[in-house]
């Protein structure tokens, strides 16, 4: 089984590729965000940051300036 944290398997289109965009919408099933988020790529990224969301309904990451709305 591919490791999800390795460059190899990072191409393989099943990851989310992190810090790749830098606005993403989630959903309250994504809560307690955090970045980087479940399916992305870990290998080229920072450590993992829990981003208060729920209050504004928009958090941006302090690591990789992405920024993250809450679209329901």
């Amino acid at each position: 089984m591919p490791n999800p944290d390795t460059a190899s398997s990072a191409g393989d289109g099943s990851l989310i590729p992190s810090n790749a965009e830098n606005r993403y919408e989630v959903s309250r099933a994504d809560l307690p965000l955090h970045c980087p988020m479940d399916g992305m790529s870990l290998w080229n990224s920072h450590p993992r940051v829990y981003l208060p969301i729920e209050a504004t309904g928009k958090a941006k990451c302090p690591y990789c300036g992405a920024d993250y709305t809450l679209k329901d």
